[in-house]
């Protein structure tokens, strides 16, 4: 199950579980898509994964496996 981190590790958006806004590589780190376009190129700065869109998860299925609420925030340095 997907953890749905809840920021995006460039700059610390919020990311709620039902955003539009997130993507992630296939190791499920995590960013907003601003900063997937413009700083990172589509491409995960930590494994040089695609990204792509993050599911939602709203409802009961949100209810019953809640996000993940530990925020993880790279160097900018990473992210540039």
């Amino acid at each position: 199950m997907l953890e749905l981190r809840p920021n995006c590790e460039c700059c610390d958006t919020d990311l709620p579980a039902d955003s539009p806004d997130a993507v992630i590589c296939s190791f499920e780190c995590t960013f907003c898509r601003a900063c997937a376009e413009q700083r990172l190129q589509g491409r995960c700065p930590n494994c040089a994964g695609q990204l792509q869109p993050r599911p939602t998860r709203v409802g009961t299925a949100l209810v019953n496996n809640p996000a993940a609420t530990q925020r993880k925030v790279k160097d900018h340095a990473a992210c540039a």
